[in-house]
């Protein structure tokens, strides 16, 4: 950064799996977490949102880790800063919280590095952190993208056309990854593997046709993991009833949970999101948008009123 300058990153947040596209399918979404970076003479985050109050505020925090990490491995050392921390992404709900964490301090590193990354370097690190490149992709990228994380790099198709209303109902408790990992089969039988495969594929076949009826259909015949995290969440299954009678193509579990995404037709998300909110009175929910653009960078100019 020049003096007299601010660095900002905003950075949206995702959805993933959509299904049966599990730890390959991902979607920005307009919840954002938000950085306002100057030089100090520590490194400090001030969170600035109710989502973020309880985050670390020194170098224990996973967004310092994740920038000094990069940095590190191209033999950078990044100057101490301030980082003002805001966001709407809720935390532990299966929105993608830590996957834009990750992706801002890739950004971050990037930037005060002078690292100059590659989008395919960028999306490479940040799924080998996270595991599996749909919320990173998402974030980073914007839109939907399917990706497959490999040893030596991170293959990725991002679609940018998404013809679809998204409706999110909220839970109020937490539903740590962690946990929701701990539900599924360590092991699949061959035919299952084989059926869930298909089903996975013609939801793919029909997101880039838009033909969001399908693909609504194959979301709620996934066999990979929501018919053993439904368990977790049983606001599920009712959501997914009350759903499809308000004329929805198909509700599905975001990423690990407990958030639930309702995909209807264009124009219908808000009506639907009321008669949820109607019924769901114990949850947030509000309708959601594809953010189509992925991580940004800005730089501001700061006034000196000394």
């Amino acid at each position: 950064m020049k003096e007299g300058e601010m660095l900002k990153i905003r950075v949206p947040g995702s959805t993933a799996n959509l299904g049966p596209g599990f730890d390959s399918i991902g979607l920005a979404l307009n919840r954002y977490l938000t950085l306002s970076i100057s030089p100090s003479h520590q490194w400090f985050f001030e969170p600035l949102s109710q989502e973020v109050q309880d985050i670390p505020k020194g170098e224990e925090n996973l967004i310092y880790k994740v920038a000094a990490s990069l940095a590190e491995k191209y033999g950078k050392d990044l100057p101490p800063c301030h980082v003002k921390v805001e966001s709407n992404i809720p935390m532990a709900r299966g929105l993608g919280s830590s996957a834009a964490a990750i992706a801002a301090g890739i950004e971050l590193a990037n930037q005060l590095g002078n690292l100059q990354l590659s989008e395919k370097e960028k999306l490479h690190f940040a799924s080998t952190l996270e595991g599996h490149p749909d919320n990173a992709g998402a974030s980073l990228l914007g839109g939907l993208v399917i990706g497959l994380i490999g040893e030596n790099e991170t293959d990725l198709v991002k679609i940018d056309d998404v013809q679809v209303d998204i409706v999110a109902v909220i839970p109020p408790y937490y539903l740590y990854t962690s946990d929701s990992r701990n539900a599924l089969p360590k092991e699949f039988r061959y035919q299952d593997a084989v059926k869930a495969s298909a089903i996975s594929n013609l939801l793919v076949a029909s997101i880039i046709q838009n033909n969001w009826e399908l693909a609504g259909k194959m979301m709620e015949l996934d066999l990979f993991h929501q018919p053993y995290r439904s368990k977790l969440v049983p606001e599920l299954l009712q959501v997914q009833r009350e759903a499809k009678q308000l004329g929805a193509y198909g509700t599905v579990l975001s990423g690990a949970g407990p958030t639930i995404l309702t995909f209807a037709p264009k124009g219908m998300g808000d009506f639907i999101a009321f008669k949820l909110q109607k019924e769901f009175d114990h949850c947030e929910v509000t309708p959601l948008f594809v953010e189509r653009k992925g991580a940004q960078v800005f730089y501001e100019r700061v006034e000196n009123h000394t």
